[in-house]
């Protein structure tokens, strides 16, 4: 009872968006921040597609996407058991069970766990860092979010050329300098790069965050959209952030 206990109170539950949807999240584990916020922004679901997260940890972009597009359906794929059934209770907990599942399974074996060209859309946010191209977080958790441990960016670009047919999207979020890894890796699994947006966090600054749209089967045509800045040099934010963030009433915890 008293493991039970602890495990309870490590745990928090927060308002995520205008439709009351809550999510829960571990307080030691790696709870969602903007990357992903922002990934669910950029990418685009139509009227009826099935969408894929890979890597889903909190299922938050799967809950945002199912929130505020008219996709069919909408899966979270997560390693991690008992992150997966984090995130599968928060699924339950906004009473989306029929739209939204979560399964627990490996990005590298997703030739087992779903038919190919089973989903329109590919979601992603991959580990940024290579192994051995700095210090391991000695969370778990976060060591796997975070560090290319269990998947490297190669492997999720198969896996997500696997689960679209030709003309599906995958929109991905990563950092900037990994983008000549970002394009030998789509274009050796079959996309063409259609999107390319840079998010700084105020004019002046470098970016630190690349947002990439790739499209299976196209030939690579990259359009550099404008950039995304989150704030202004006095701290406040820009009204662009303010619509991604405040639109849906996300709390200041994923800025």
């Amino acid at each position: 009872m008293a493991t039970e206990n602890a495990e309870t109170s490590k745990r928090r539950i927060d308002e995520l968006n205008g439709r009351g949807y809550r999510i829960i999240q571990d307080r030691d584990g790696f709870c969602f921040g903007q990357d992903a916020v922002l990934l669910s922004a950029f990418a685009t679901v139509k009227e009826g597609e099935r969408v894929i997260d890979l890597g889903t940890g909190t299922g938050v972009i799967p809950i945002l996407l199912e929130a505020k597009t008219r996709g069919a359906h909408f899966t979270g794929l997560e390693l991690q058991r008992e992150v997966a059934d984090m995130a599968a209770e928060s699924v339950e907990l906004n009473g989306i069970g029929d739209r939204v599942d979560i399964v627990c399974g490996d990005i590298r074996q997703v030739r087992s766990l779903f038919k190919a060209g089973q989903f329109d859309v590919v979601t992603g946010n991959p580990p940024y860092k290579t192994c051995g191209s700095g210090l391991i977080s000695p969370n778990e958790k976060k060591a796997i979010s975070r560090t290319e441990i269990m998947c490297t960016l190669g492997e999720f670009a198969a896996a997500a050329a696997y689960l679209l047919p030709v003309g599906g999207r995958f929109y991905m979020v990563h950092r900037p300098g990994r983008l000549p890894d970002i394009f030998r890796e789509l274009e050796t699994n079959g996309f063409g790069i259609h999107f390319i947006r840079f998010v700084h966090p105020y004019e002046g600054r470098g970016a630190n965050l690349v947002l990439v749209e790739g499209i299976r089967g196209a030939k690579n045509n990259p359009q550099i959209e404008p950039p995304l800045f989150m704030g202004r040099p006095d701290g406040s934010r820009t009204e662009e952030t303010e619509e991604i963030y405040f639109k849906e009433k996300l709390m200041d915890h994923a800025l």
